[in-house]
């Protein structure tokens, strides 16, 4: 059974059950609809949810099918707003690695998930405190491009940032110098702010400075900065120059964000982001299985 045992399978599809049966359609930005019979969500609502085929949804609830991938237990457990403890036991359950907190597949609180749900006319995303996007609305893909499904290093857009050119085409290159530096300073915050023994953040230190005299120069600055809000000017691909304000919301523990998007006061920003809807949204070259109502619509869009 691809590894897992009949009896977790069972306690699978049980546990996905009760999970669905107490969340209210308006918690996840559903509709109600009328004529509802059955409490909580329905099956196909969850499958749409955690961008999953409404038959293999319906194959775990009743424990059979294939072993869930990592990616689609992560992807379940938002769609169900599990706590951090749930989701532990969802991962347990489809005896999959429970994932390091921080990394790209890490628990996003269910409170941040549902302010995302309820700002579908802003760009909105929420990501690690290094930089790792875990979860993006529509119009953040269309502003961004789709970074939710990358996985190892190249997951923290600090790290593609300093090794791959192609990251920095996000922003005007006179813009460059001043993102370096605000990148370097807010990551030696949250290097301060894990444990001493974190490997994620100290193996990403360590290669980046290998590969980046850049990043080791601004390293040797000493600077920190922790980032709480910003006015960036983005290039868009179809769209131009886009200035907005990037507004942050840190969790508790500081290791989650959620950043929405707001025109500056004074340019042209307000009507371009309104275009953001018009025009769709853009992919990377390795587009992730991420929910439906995260992503929509594509074309060619480099990284950022």
């Amino acid at each position: 059974m691809d590894g897992m045992s009949a009896v977790k399978y069972a306690e699978l599809g049980t546990f996905l059950r009760s999970r669905r049966e107490r969340i209210r359609p308006a918690d996840v930005g559903l509709p109600a609809g009328p004529r509802r019979r059955v409490p909580g969500l329905r099956r196909e609502e969850v499958a749409q949810l955690a961008g999953a085929s409404v038959d293999y949804y319906n194959e775990l609830e009743r424990g059979a099918g294939s072993q869930p991938s990592e990616q689609m237990v992560a992807a379940l457990g938002r769609a169900l707003r599990l706590s951090a403890d749930e989701r532990d036991y969802l991962y347990r359950l489809a005896d999959r690695p429970v994932p390091v907190q921080g990394g790209a597949a890490s628990h996003v609180h269910p409170g941040m998930l549902d302010l995302l749900d309820r700002m579908p006319a802003t760009p909105a995303q929420v990501i690690t405190d290094l930089h790792v996007t875990l979860v993006q609305n529509p119009l953040a893909v269309a502003l961004l491009g789709d970074q939710s499904g990358l996985r190892g290093p190249r997951a923290s857009f600090v790290h593609r940032w300093f090794t791959e050119p192609e990251a920095r085409e996000l922003y005007p290159e006179a813009d460059h110098e001043t993102q370096s530096r605000s990148f370097v300073a807010d990551l030696r915050a949250a290097a301060a702010r894990r444990d001493a023994k974190d490997a994620e953040t100290g193996t990403m230190i360590r290669t980046l400075l290998g590969v980046s005299p850049e990043f080791a120069a601004l390293w040797a600055d000493h600077e920190v900065a922790v980032r709480r809000k910003d006015r960036k000017r983005l290039l868009h691909p179809e769209l131009g120059l886009i200035e907005v304000n990037c507004l942050h919301l840190f969790s508790e523990d500081g290791r989650q964000r959620l950043l929405w998007f707001t025109p500056a006061v004074g340019t042209e920003s307000a009507g371009l982001l309104e275009l953001l809807g018009v025009v769709g949204t853009q992919s990377v070259a390795e587009p992730p299985v991420t929910s439906p109502r995260r992503t929509a619509g594509s074309s060619p869009r480099r990284q950022g």
